[in-house]
């Protein structure tokens, strides 16, 4: 019999898409989730526990009893701005339930661990393409609170026999081209999420947070990666763990970026209307250009991406807000 695959955060937007892939390739799975930003309904496969991942004595009954060996670790508070303002928010939730759950997986022999970190822990980079190297400045709490578990899981792997691998996310965008789940999340920030809502008149306008970047269009530019093939990226690395692969650090982007105004742009053209706009000042740390350097994750995992291609990525994301507006 198989191992079973533990998710947290797995009925959120990020999680429930590695679910269905998961289950689709026959997989064993268990999702914990507290369901307060996931959503029962998008948990297709596997066993729904509604649940903490700081609950020390659920998650070591659930490692337990499904014979867990591999870790999916997505349970996140996300929002930058939120953890400016509640910052122990982000440090409990983000960091502290991390250590809880890293201590159950050591006391449990659990082989491989996933974890899904972010490109703020490289904070203002000084180069546009940021390395798997680069210096990791995070200037916000919530990149802050992953960097700290990124740090606690490389000094539990060094002690144990315990391997992983730290998947560092750009702009993560789209929904299932299934149609079947999608990015339900209320109160989003995401640009592409923000304007599809805009779009489909959930939102009555969209704002440009600074016009004056130095680039070509004066807009910030962002690496933009389809959902799909970041859950993809997911089920290699741990195919890449349970074949011995070695505990490392990865970018997920596609390694180049589109600008606000081309996204805004795409949008207008896939929706057949055009946005209603309002250009602000620019926001506090927000850097002009961040593209992952991907090299890493292509070569070591041999992971191909399928929807690099931003019309496709925003007709997904607008046929999910069509769907949930309920005028598909």
């Amino acid at each position: 019999m198989s191992k079973g695959v533990l998710v947290t955060g797995g009925a959120g937007y990020i999680g429930s898409h590695v679910v269905r892939q998961l289950g689709e390739a026959g997989e064993k799975i268990v999702v914990l989730d507290n369901l307060s930003k996931g959503f029962r309904e998008a948990v297709l496969y596997g066993e729904l526990v509604i649940g903490d991942t700081g609950d020390k004595a659920l998650v070591s009954r659930i490692l337990k009893e499904h014979d867990i060996d591999s870790v999916m670790h997505f349970a996140a508070h996300t929002i930058v701005p939120e953890s400016v303002a509640d910052p122990l928010k982000y440090y409990g939730n983000n960091t502290c339930n991390t250590r809880n759950l890293l201590e159950c997986c050591s006391e449990h022999g659990v082989k491989h661990f996933i974890f899904s970190s972010t490109a703020a822990v490289y904070g203002l980079p000084p180069e546009p393409l940021a390395s798997e190297e680069a210096d990791l400045a995070p200037i916000n709490p919530y990149g802050m609170s992953k960097l700290m578990s990124e740090w606690m899981l490389r000094d539990l792997s060094a002690a144990t026999d315990l391997r992983h691998v730290i998947l560092r996310y750009f702009n993560v965008a789209g929904s299932d081209p299934g149609g079947r789940i999608g990015q339900s999340t209320p109160e989003a920030t995401l640009l592409i999420k923000v304007a599809c809502e805009a779009a489909v008149g959930k939102r009555e306008q969209i704002s440009i947070f600074g016009t004056d970047y130095p680039t070509p269009d004066g807009t910030g530019i962002r690496d933009y990666i389809h959902v799909d093939d970041l859950a993809d990226a997911h089920l290699k690395a741990l195919d890449f763990l349970r074949n011995g692969g070695e505990s490392s650090i990865m970018n997920c982007g596609y390694g180049h970026g589109y600008s606000v105004r081309e996204v805004l742009d795409m949008v207008s053209k896939v929706n057949g209307n055009p946005l209603t706009i309002k250009e602000e000042p620019r926001r506090a740390g927000d850097p002009p250009e961040l593209v992952a350097k991907a090299e890493k994750v292509r070569k070591i995992l041999g992971w191909t991406p399928k929807y690099d291609n931003l019309e496709l990525i925003v007709k997904t994301s607008l046929e999910w807000e069509r769907k949930l507006a309920g005028n598909t």
